[in-house]
């Protein structure tokens, strides 16, 4: 990671926290010494971040500070809100846990009234879906490192296939996800519900096509798929 993207992470770290946190958890969280850590810190005191801390006793940010808000209509915050309990209740932990930090980036800025009334907009979304949540995680993972997966998938009748395919998209749908992919064995698009996945696994091997390219041709088969 760049050090510029580690600082602006390494502030929202802080951001998030209400206790002080050491030197040696950030250090573990970002993959750096702790040697490290104390530079970026004294490099966000140079640019005027208002931490205090030190050896020993951890770093916090001191309050009042705050990156420029984001301005939201009450219809944009209705709908961001609404995504984010949508990846809440069915999203693997790494996307759950993403969804809480965009929720704490968009808050902090918008003022206590503001904010309870975002919060109080009564939208929810439910826990449906396959509730395989680790098959989601590694097809993510996989289509975002552009990786071939092998599956063993169920069809009709019981019986079990195996398959390798060029993972394109995923789809949340009421109680299952789907998974867009091109089959090898079929050398063409086909769709995999996630529930009939017997079992799943990344592969080594690259995509032979990029995924932006795959989503390109996967269009152009499904001119109404919201890609």
């Amino acid at each position: 990671m760049q050090r510029s993207g580690r600082l602006l992470q390494l502030l929202q770290a802080l951001r998030e926290r209400r206790t002080a946190v050491t030197a040696n958890t950030l250090a573990d969280r970002f993959d750096v010494s702790e040697r490290t850590i104390y530079r970026d810190m004294e490099t966000l005191l140079e640019l005027g971040v208002p931490v205090e801390g030190e050896a020993g006793t951890g770093f916090i940010l001191r309050p009042g500070f705050f990156l420029p808000s984001m301005a939201l209509t009450q219809k944009e915050a209705d709908a961001i809100l609404l995504g984010l309990r949508f990846v809440a209740a069915r999203g693997d932990r790494d996307l759950v846990a993403a969804a809480e930090a965009a929720l704490t980036k968009i808050t902090d800025g918008m003022g206590d009234k503001a904010e309870a009334t975002m919060q109080a907009n009564g939208l929810t979304a439910g826990p449906s879906g396959s509730g395989r949540l680790a098959e989601l995680a590694t097809i993510r993972v996989a289509m975002r490192d552009q990786k071939k997966l092998s599956i063993k998938y169920g069809i009709c009748g019981g019986e079990i296939n195996l398959r390798t395919v060029w993972p394109t998209a995923l789809g949340f749908f009421d109680t299952t996800e789907v998974l867009a992919a091109w089959c090898e064995a079929r050398d063409a698009f086909r769709h995999f519900r996630v529930d009939r996945m017997h079992e799943l696994r990344a592969l080594p091997d690259m995509l032979p096509r990029s995924r932006q390219r795959l989503l390109a041709d996967y269009r152009d088969m499904e001119p109404e798929a919201n890609l």
